[in-house]
């Protein structure tokens, strides 16, 4: 069995550079936490989105197991527009409605999905067996967990807490089980 433990990043203090923007102070302190909860899982490779606020958050794990984390763009957060929406809720609500929709700029639903799986799917094939963080984001997080089952869906994504830990469990390709860890911190 592979196991894939998909961590929402911690909370980050807004800033319009999504690449840049850090982890606020609950953030870090949460980061920690994520980091004692891990320990246990004997994790052999560490993965994050660039993003720095998912890096910052699974930078911990990584120290604690001396591994390198390894940056895939394709775990970056889902491009909803190119300006930042005027209503969040009103556009993030659209694309979950219509799969192929995608705001001027943005990434449909559909898109975001296919990223986020093939590169699911390449992390499967090429450590299968192993226990793998992957630092990513919530919406592209549940777009994978949604591909693999539906019932990780949009009210899913919006109970999510920031940081959140899913471990999905994985026979090849196929999903096994899936278990949240952070509502045990």
């Amino acid at each position: 069995m592979t196991h894939l433990y998909f961590v929402r990043h911690a909370h980050s203090t807004y800033t319009p550079d999504e690449l840049g923007r850090p982890l606020s102070k609950k953030g870090v302190v949460d980061s920690h936490e994520i980091t004692e909860l891990l320990k246990e899982e004997q994790i052999d490779i560490v993965i994050s989105s660039p993003y720095k606020r998912a890096i910052q958050t699974v930078e911990g794990i990584a120290h604690y197991f001396n591994k390198e984390i390894e940056m895939i763009e394709d775990f970056k957060e889902r491009r909803l527009t190119a300006e930042p929406a005027e209503d969040f809720t009103f556009a993030i609500t659209k694309v979950w409605e219509d799969d192929h929709f995608s705001w001027e700029g943005g990434e449909s639903n559909a898109v975001a999905q296919k990223r986020g799986v093939d590169a699911t799917i390449q992390i499967l094939d090429k450590y299968e067996g192993k226990n793998i963080v992957i630092g990513t984001h919530g919406n592209i997080m549940v777009l994978i967990m949604n591909y693999f089952d539906n019932q990780y869906d949009f009210a899913f994504w919006k109970n999510l807490d920031m940081p959140d830990i899913y471990k999905l469990t994985f026979d090849g390709r196929e999903l096994r089980d899936a278990k949240r860890l952070w509502e045990c911190v």
